[in-house]
């Protein structure tokens, strides 16, 4: 049995900040005691002082509300952050700067005999990882100044295809506090990613040519054409003053401007609002448990899109994508104060994010000429 004088102490340290209605124990390995009520000052103000005064005692606070009640439950014991091991994430980065400099070996080569070296790939691999680092960095540096620990930054190489790698993740060795601070450290991943890749696409293009349109793909050639968002349209209408393609002739990039779009795509494909993408934290702050029914949504579309792109080119796109959210992605991280919402500013935030999401995304990001 709990000791009446605990649960008289927890209720007590809540006492000038949440009326309580009754107090529970829901399990006692590890213990949990739920408190019902209604909380007397601002959610946000209040966390800090209950989350503090539990520790003490040896629990973890976490808010939440139902739909007549304000919850507080604690529980006894400290989440444990998750382990970083700096030679798993070298070594990663290691193979990732291999197999990226070899898939920027091979771009823009036009006679398969020309002689090319691994160290011939370096304007993509340094602009696809710089992309992908700033992106990374962004979540570790706004989430460390928000008092969140995070790992660091583990690169996926992947030889022999079309980026080399599947790209970078950073996992935070503990939850956010609430929803205003998880939506800061989702959105700095994309931001900070973008900052790179548009300067990156802007001179890889200033470097491109303008040639005629290659509908098919030369005998002993793969070529592929690169899908276009609303702002990779915009960005080539700034360099070359005219819509592409257009006129028969089209962009055949340069492999910095290949790794430019290749960012805007990833920048895209993290905005997806669903499940632990960092579209999905951003659409949880906004909407909260509501969050869940949008990610069937997604993946409806992303499925109907694999169809189209099937029909119109033979080739499936998202399918992948769909699969890791079906398996992964469902559910939401909510924060240890899931009860304070967005203020209006940071709802304006998360919107924006959204019209960002919509600005980069491809419906068609690589169709392959056969």
């Amino acid at each position: 049995m709990i000791a009446s004088e605990l649960l008289a102490r927890i209720r007590a340290d809540v006492a000038d900040v949440f009326a309580t209605r009754d107090v529970t124990v829901e399990q006692e390995t590890p213990l949990v005691v739920r408190l019902r009520g209604r909380l007397l000052v601002a959610s946000e103000q209040a966390y800090e002082l209950v989350a503090s005064r539990l520790r003490t005692l040896g629990f973890t606070t976490l808010f939440r509300r139902e739909e007549d009640a304000d919850v507080i439950r604690a529980v006894r014991g400290y989440i444990p952050e998750a382990k970083t091991r700096p030679w798993v994430a070298s070594l990663l980065l290691l193979a990732t700067v291999v197999t990226v400099l070899y898939t920027g070996m091979t771009l823009g080569v036009e006679d398969v005999r020309a002689r090319v070296t691994l160290l011939s790939g370096w304007p993509f691999a340094a602009g696809l990882l710089g992309i992908l680092l700033a992106h990374e960095l962004g979540h570790y540096f706004v989430g460390r100044s928000l008092g969140v620990p995070m790992s660091l930054p583990y690169f996926i190489p992947m030889p022999l295809t079309i980026f080399g790698t599947m790209g970078a993740f950073i996992r935070m060795k503990g939850p956010a506090v609430n929803r205003r601070r998880l939506l800061l450290m989702a959105m700095a991943g994309p931001l900070a990613g973008l900052a790179v890749a548009i300067p990156v696409l802007l001179l890889g293009l200033s470097l491109s040519e303008i040639r005629p349109e290659v509908l098919r793909a030369p005998e002993g050639m793969i070529v592929f054409r690169e899908g276009n968002s609303l702002l990779y349209i915009a960005l080539k209408f700034l360099v070359f003053g005219r819509f592409l393609p257009g006129g028969g002739e089209d962009v055949w990039l340069h492999p910095l401007a290949f790794a430019g779009w290749a960012g805007l795509f990833v920048t895209g494909l993290n905005l997806i609002p669903a499940g632990q993408l960092d579209g999905g934290h951003i659409i949880y702050t906004l909407l909260g448990k509501r969050a869940r029914g949008l990610t069937w949504v997604i993946i409806g579309t992303l499925a109907g899109l694999d169809i189209l792109n099937y029909f119109l080119y033979r080739q499936f796109t998202w399918s992948l994508l769909v699969i890791l959210i079906l398996l992964f992605g469902r559910i939401h991280a909510a924060p240890l104060d899931d009860i304070t919402e967005l203020d209006p500013p940071r709802k304006l935030l998360a919107l924006l994010m959204m019209l960002v999401f919509v600005l980069v995304f491809v419906p068609t990001p690589i169709v392959v000429l056969r």
